[in-house]
């Protein structure tokens, strides 16, 4: 009989003095984790975690953030040459991702921006991503329920090729939107789209969740990404989704 154990935890190993402090510094977050495994005649076991900060003032706004993906699963294949199809337990997926940005208001509505990407993916098209823009920021709404910002502007993106192990430099332009709408007192909607579009690939990633509160720290989230590189080798696949149920815990 097949037996799966989902675990959810929360994730905070950042600031939790300024959260027991009151935030008085300016600084708000959220850490998320979410952990599934599988036993029997299946076997299956993924991790995934998000962090993300915010600082914020009068003049500055600047943004941090880290997330992985970490995944084992069942292969069958004829390993060894002898024409026996066999099963071995391999990781499938272990991707870790860092970004930062910072804003420099020229208004209420409007800001320059400057942001920063890694990535790192031993299963992706390319085995790593570095992305440096500079743009303009706008927000469209900024309501208590709801927010639209977009960013646009050029940047520089070096990338190592998984399939030629070639390092490839390009000039990109980067792209963000960024939505959110609180539907009830409990309930939040976001959506957060990316692309960054160069002449060796359009890497594009939109990541929608749905969150309820628990109570004021905690939710749980159920998250859908989407990735799609438009340049892969043959035999890989373009686009990538993972879904996800965490539970998250809000630093104020």
């Amino acid at each position: 009989m097949r037996r799966t154990l989902p675990l959810v935890a929360a994730l905070s190993l950042v600031l939790s003095a300024h959260a027991q402090a009151g935030s008085t510094d300016g600084w708000t977050g959220t850490g998320e984790l979410g952990l599934a495994m599988a036993r029997g005649n299946a076997r299956s076991e993924n991790l995934n975690t998000k962090l993300a900060f915010i600082n914020e003032d009068d003049r500055w706004k600047h943004e941090f953030g880290f997330a992985a993906l970490r995944a084992k699963g069942e292969v069958t294949g004829d390993f060894d040459g002898d024409g026996v199809p066999e099963e071995r337990f391999e990781l499938n997926a272990n991707r870790y991702e860092f970004s930062a940005s910072s804003a420099l208001k020229v208004n209420e509505r409007s800001s320059w921006v400057a942001s920063l990407r890694y990535e790192n993916d031993d299963f992706a098209p390319f085995e790593h991503q570095s992305t440096f823009a500079i743009g303009y920021g706008h927000s469209f709404i900024d309501s208590e329920a709801t927010k639209l910002r977009a960013e646009v502007g050029p940047g520089y993106r070096r990338a190592k090729n998984a399939s030629t192990g070639e390092t490839e430099s390009d000039g990109i332009v980067r792209g963000l939107i960024d939505y959110s709408h609180q539907l009830t007192a409990t309930t939040k909607l976001g959506n957060h789209f990316l692309i960054e579009s160069g002449s060796d690939n359009t890497f594009m990633q939109n990541d929608f969740g749905l969150s309820v509160a628990i109570n004021s720290s905690f939710a749980l989230k159920a998250g859908l990404q989407v990735r799609h590189n438009t340049e892969v080798a043959a035999g890989r696949d373009k686009t990538d989704t993972l879904t996800t149920v965490n539970l998250v815990y809000t630093i104020k």
